[in-house]
């Protein structure tokens, strides 16, 4: 399936799908943000598209903040919806009132389109008022991530896939046609599917800072600093992939070598409270998920925790 695609909320998951489709030959129709500026700058990142605004505070995404702006880049309703697929990919949170107001001025233009949104951790109840206007609605996610200035491939991707069931084959058959790996997630299961993705990866970005952080506080420059860890982050990764995470498991706990810990510890007392408790906790998971004998992995662990404050 190729058609053409509209983008609401064309930030950095919305562009970079853009992109994507429009290199694999799908068209962009609508390109809207809250700002001129911005839309602008999405067509642009995306390479084609009708630059449209929509500004305003929650339920109030239809109406332009400044009549100058909505004169400029006004909001079509017909050319949004003229598209075979419509994209929201707004975040999560603001999702619900943008769906409920766009669907309130669009009315019967809704009726026997596709409407798909991004968000992570909803499902397609957040699309229920296009829905009831005859839409067929689901959700989208790639399992990527869009950091500042980065637009990523999408090939191998994992795209998350939940909706009714033409939504849900339109979804499989766009995931496919970028290249990745459709997977049905059930509309409960959404959180946990997104959650195992912040806990797994997500947490790699405060870990990694507090860990460059106490090597520049004895001394180290920043540049050193990531000398030193990023080529063991790369190795610890390249590891776990084709080992698995168990039988990849270095370092003092995976040894039994609990005095090492009560000495990191004891130093790490010195240091934000908050890099201490985290190291804690990290050794507690570790013996939860890691162990071959969690019970007795955890009891030592707790001891040397305490005995270390």
């Amino acid at each position: 399936m190729k058609g053409t695609v509209s983008i609401v909320g064309a930030g950095r998951v919305g562009r970079t799908l853009g992109r994507r489709l429009r290199e694999r030959g799908w068209r962009i129709g609508a390109v809207v943000t809250r700002r001129p500026g911005t839309a602008r700058a999405a067509v642009a990142a995306i390479g084609a598209g009708s630059p449209m605004i929509f500004s305003g505070g929650k339920g109030l995404y239809l109406r332009a903040r400044r009549r100058k702006a909505s004169r400029k880049l006004p909001l079509d309703l017909d050319a949004v919806f003229a598209a075979d697929v419509v994209f929201l990919t707004t975040s999560d949170d603001v999702l619900p009132a943008i769906a409920r107001a766009l669907a309130r001025h669009a009315g019967a233009k809704c009726r026997g389109k596709i409407i798909l949104h991004t968000a992570a951790t909803l499902d397609r109840t957040a699309l229920l008022p296009f829905a009831r206007l005859g839409a067929a609605v689901g959700s989208l996610h790639p399992m990527q991530a869009f950091g500042a200035n980065v637009m990523p491939q999408l090939g191998r991707v994992i795209f998350a896939i939940e909706g009714d069931p033409r939504a849900r084959r339109t979804a499989q058959s766009i995931a496919k046609s970028l290249g990745g790996i459709p997977v049905t997630v059930r509309t409960q299961d959404k959180p946990i599917y997104h959650a195992s993705a912040v806990l797994a990866a997500g947490s790699m970005y405060p870990t990694m800072e507090a860990g460059l952080e106490l090597l520049t506080r004895i001394g180290f420059t920043r540049r050193r600093a990531e000398q030193t860890l990023f080529p063991l982050i790369r190795q610890i990764l390249d590891n776990i992939e084709r080992l698995g995470p168990r039988a990849a498991w270095t370092g003092p706990l995976s040894r039994g070598d609990y005095a090492i810990v009560a000495r990191h510890m004891r130093a790490l007392r010195k240091h934000p409270r908050e890099i201490q408790e985290a190291y804690a906790a990290l050794a507690i998971l570790a013996g939860r998920v890691l162990a071959k004998d969690p019970a007795a992995t955890l009891k030592k662990i707790h001891q040397v925790l305490g005995e270390s404050r």
